[in-house]
């Protein structure tokens, strides 16, 4: 029996700027050469989702987002080579493979990264989704667009997946996990005995806490404004937390440290608290920065501090991962106890997706994922 041209799924659809998600009928079509079809058991919801919802990023409308899914293999296009029907998978965000940065292993900085992941199509210019009415849907969004009963994805971004892991739970490592594990581990390369600090104790920046565990670091930093954060970052294996309502968190971390942090993260997206992050850097000492506010927004910092001190300023997308190497790995630490990334997320129905929205931006959830299959 061959394959249907089209699917009937269920999506959200942004289809006005900052207008609630509406869940719809719709259809995609089968997948074609290297792509897989997948069906989507639960969604992790970033803060990507939002601020795309809202325009910061000019992503055409009306759009099927969502970009942390996992779910399993329904239908595979004749070029894919290593998975198949009924494998469990992460998606993440997509990248060509054969660009200078992706051959070097920094698929993060594709040549092609803004195109694969915010075109709101394909390569070729066209959309998999249509809307009830057979209007085209923009989709695409990092390369999957799982807001939705169905993703079509690439084979190069569909990430296998052992079946004993809760897969339920696992979407969120395709994209805020990943960048804030990935931020300590891959771009800072923390080591062990060194100190790090958290600017922000969301999910990305309690990722980045946990991972700061794992490699090593004996003094970790949390800074936040919300108490029940930064107890859960204590939790979680911070050994310093900072209210910076309450105190100044140069002058803290400074004093905790003995003069400044080695290595530090800024996930807010806010350019003061860049400032006091790259402030409490010791001598070489490094700051990424993976926090997003809108497009054109600018910071600042002391240029001889900068100089004297020999500190680094780290742009870092994907926590600049290989997703194929990286996200089994993380799966493994959670199954081995040692990265309990679970204690971050709350679950939601799917048709509670504008409730999981309202509780991330008010910071009540640190990181909702919404379930898409009964």
């Amino acid at each position: 029996m061959s394959s249907p041209a089209f699917y009937d799924i269920r999506a959200a659809v942004t289809r006005e700027q900052s207008a609630p998600f509406v869940i719809e009928d719709a259809r995609i079509r089968a997948p074609k050469n290297d792509e897989v079809l997948v069906k989507v058991l639960a969604t992790g919801m970033c803060h990507t989702d939002m601020i795309v919802r809202d325009q910061y990023y000019p992503v055409p409308l009306p759009a099927v987002l969502g970009h942390e899914g996992a779910g399993i293999v329904e239908a595979v296009g004749p070029q894919v080579k290593d998975l198949k029907v009924g494998d469990h998978v992460v998606l993440t965000y997509g990248y060509c493979s054969h660009c200078h940065q992706c051959s070097d292993g920094h698929a993060a900085y594709c040549d092609e990264f803004y195109p694969r992941n915010f075109q709101g199509s394909g390569t070729d210019g066209k959309t998999a989704l249509q809307d009830a009415k057979g209007e085209p849907l923009h989709d695409h969004f990092f390369a999957q667009s799982s807001f939705a009963s169905y993703a079509l994805s690439l084979e190069s971004n569909a990430v296998k997946v052992p079946t004993d892991a809760p897969l339920e739970l696992l979407g969120p490592l395709g994209c805020g996990i990943q960048t804030g594990a990935g931020a300590v581990i891959n771009s800072l390369k923390v080591a062990p005995g060194s100190s790090f600090a958290s600017f922000g104790a969301g999910a990305v920046g309690l990722s980045a806490v946990l991972a700061a565990r794992v490699a090593g670091a004996t003094t970790i930093i949390a800074v936040d404004v919300v108490p029940s954060r930064l107890e859960l970052a204590l939790e979680l294996g911070a050994t310093h937390v900072i209210n910076s309502l309450e105190e100044d968190p140069v002058a803290r971390i400074k004093e905790i440290t003995n003069g400044g942090t080695k290595f530090a993260l800024e996930s807010t997206g806010r350019p003061q608290v860049l400032r006091q992050g790259i402030d409490s850097l010791g001598l070489l000492g490094a700051i990424g920065v993976v926090g997003a506010p809108k497009l054109g927004t600018d910071s600042s910092f002391d240029v001889n501090d900068l100089l004297l001190g020999g500190k680094t300023i780290r742009g870092i997308v994907e926590g600049d991962s290989n997703p194929k190497q990286f996200i089994p790995m993380l799966v493994e630490l959670f199954q081995q106890g040692r990265f309990p990334f679970d204690k971050l997320v709350k679950f939601y129905d799917f048709e509670q997706i504008n409730e999981a929205a309202a509780d991330s931006e008010k910071g009540i959830t640190l990181k909702p994922i919404v379930r898409i299959a009964k």
